[in-house]
């Protein structure tokens, strides 16, 4: 986890992004079948390790964000666009994309 720490503070999202680690994906299936990487689903849920100032409005304002750093959250299945920092895979989404905040 701290390479996760290290890549937050690297990182600085603009207007309404956000930077989302991504929750592993599963290796085996419950009676323990071993999955192949084309098997896997794509994870629909992270956690935020950096977020952006918030959309600016028409009149110069700043939308505020509806999520904070270290929030649990599902996301839609396709959305954002993945990289890789320092071997962790991150995502980097929209608040648009953000379905729910998982407590």
């Amino acid at each position: 986890m701290a390479t996760v720490s290290a890549t937050a503070t690297q990182l600085k999202p603009l207007g309404d992004r956000l930077v989302v680690k991504p929750t592993p994906r599963e290796e085996m299936t419950k009676s323990g079948i071993v999955l192949p990487d084309t098997a896997k689903e794509r994870p629909q849920e992270g956690s935020v390790l950096a977020i952006g100032p918030g959309r600016t409005l028409d009149d110069g304002s700043r939308e505020a964000m509806d999520v904070a750093v270290g929030q649990k959250v599902l996301f839609q299945k396709y959305a954002g666009t993945e990289f890789k920092l320092d071997e962790d895979e991150l995502l980097i989404l929209s608040q648009k994309d953000i379905l729910a905040v998982i407590e």
